[in-house]
């Protein structure tokens, strides 16, 4: 007796649109002076990161009804590799100072203008009179209030003089005939530059919660705000609430700093403070004041957030 084997064909797949992204493909975000980010194409959804969970997980996924229950769940325990099957492709335009914290990065596929064998670009970040930052005193890496007015006015001035004399200079040698790759050198690090940055989402969304932390510089924060806001935020709006909930607006505890938010919460303030001082943490300067130590400052500002009091204040 004969038996026949009946072929079964995978159901035709359309591929994912998000009718709010194609809507800005294309379209510059204006950042900074000169600047832009923009969609350049894309691949999944939300959805994309449902069905690629749910091949992966099997039946175990049943018990999710909804897809943003999945995804929440996928955010909070960071099971990454669904959301790397959706990938965005940018166009952005951006100051090479920054350009360089940006392509620190290394998980991107990245092709960027060429000065060697183009002109540069005719175009660098102003600084307002208003928006020069001072050094942070607390922070090496980081800047805390502004420049006098007047000062600033004076630096502005200065700065527009330094980015005609660059420009000159190059485009002199450029006539006189010089490489390029050589007449560049001395252009300052405000010039612009482009590049198609082409990412999964699983990475994109790391390097936003970096980028946009208050801590990180204000002009690639620029950058992080508009690309998850204005961008990130419309083609997977699932992804993007997750985000910030479970990762932005989260609060992580060591489990040092959990001892002692348990102690402090239940009116066991003493160890807390026993803590603190077997830490090291509570070592007095020369002044009688509390020497700086970072790890107690991030601590005071969680217990902060939390509203409850610091101990050894």
């Amino acid at each position: 007796m004969s038996h026949e084997t009946e072929s079964r064909q995978p159901e035709k797949l359309e591929r994912p649109r998000v009718a709010a992204l194609d809507d800005v493909l294309g379209r510059p975000f204006k950042v900074l002076d000169d600047g832009f980010v923009r969609v350049v194409d894309y691949m999944g959804s939300d959805e994309s990161i449902v069905q690629s969970a749910r091949v992966s997980y099997g039946k175990g996924t049943k018990l999710v009804h909804e897809d943003r229950g999945l995804i929440r769940y996928l955010m909070r325990h960071r099971h990454t590799t669904p959301f790397e099957m959706c990938e965005i492709k940018f166009h952005v335009r951006v100051p090479m100072d920054c350009w360089r914290q940006w392509i620190r990065h290394r998980t991107a596929n990245v092709n960027e203008y060429s000065t060697r064998y183009s002109l540069a670009i005719d175009a660098a970040q102003a600084t307002a009179p208003d928006e020069w930052r001072l050094q942070s005193k607390g922070n090496r890496q980081g800047s805390a209030g502004f420049v006098e007015a007047r000062a600033g006015e004076a630096l502005t001035h200065q700065e527009a003089e330094l980015h005609r004399s660059a420009r000159r200079i190059y485009e002199e040698r450029i006539a006189m005939g010089v490489a390029r790759e050589q007449a560049r050198k001395d252009l300052p690090l405000s010039t612009y530059t482009e590049a198609y940055w082409k990412i999964d989402l699983h990475n994109l969304l790391h390097f936003l919660s970096l980028r946009m932390e208050d801590h990180s510089q204000e002009e690639i924060r620029m950058y992080a705000h508009t690309m998850g806001e204005k961008i990130v935020a419309h083609w997977v709006p699932l992804v993007w609430e997750a985000f910030l909930d479970y990762r932005m607006n989260s609060l992580f505890l060591s489990s040092i700093e959990l001892e002692m938010v348990r102690a402090i919460a239940s009116g066991e303030a003493d160890h807390a403070v026993a803590v603190a001082r077997r830490l090291n943490w509570l070592e007095t300067g020369k002044t009688g004041a509390l020497k700086r130590n970072r790890e107690r400052d991030e601590l005071e500002s969680k217990l902060q957030q939390l509203n409850l009091s610091v101990p050894w204040r």
